[in-house]
């Protein structure tokens, strides 16, 4: 696949650079630095309870994750897991406190970071989105026959099953 400078339109060649092949721009000398997507979520707890989320779409149909998505260019992380909470439970929740950052590589659309919330519900009720099968709120014991998804979205729900008491 050819790939051209965004900023003269020239063709770009791979080469070696700091240690690394990227493509460049032989004509202005522009080169291409791939960068890792970003991702906003909320760990949403009620009454010792976590909140999941079904996913009704690819990657990952009908595995279980957290309430998260995509930061779009021109958002902040927190008013995007607000939002992607919004969308796929239909519950405002509040971005509270940052519980952690994850990297995850092993998401078919690219590798990145998920910036993780607490969340508080504000109002709503549950109900899923397009992208979300069925929500529930799931205690530690019961996360353990679950299918998880990726994206680190796995491993926050097993960090949380630590601070919470071992799943049986």
């Amino acid at each position: 696949m050819s790939h051209f400078c965004i900023s003269c339109g020239s063709k770009l060649s791979l080469k070696r650079i700091e240690g690394r092949e990227r493509e460049i721009c032989l004509n202005c000398g522009w080169i291409k630095y791939d960068q890792l997507k970003v991702t906003a979520g909320m760990l949403v707890e009620k009454n010792g309870k976590i909140l999941l989320v079904r996913r009704a779409i690819q990657p990952w149909k009908g595995f279980w994750y957290l309430p998260a998505g995509f930061v779009e260019s021109d958002e902040h992380p927190k008013k995007a897991a607000e939002r992607e909470g919004l969308e796929e439970t239909n519950l405002k929740i509040e971005a509270k406190e940052l519980v952690n950052v994850y990297f995850y590589d092993d998401d078919p659309r690219g590798n990145g970071l998920l910036i993780l919330y607490s969340g508080i519900i504000l109002a709503g009720e549950i109900k899923p989105g397009p992208e979300a099968l069925e929500i529930n709120f799931f205690a530690t014991d019961e996360i353990n026959s679950m299918k998880l998804a990726g994206g680190s979205h796995n491993l926050a729900i097993q960090e949380w099953i630590s601070r919470n008491g071992k799943a049986g």
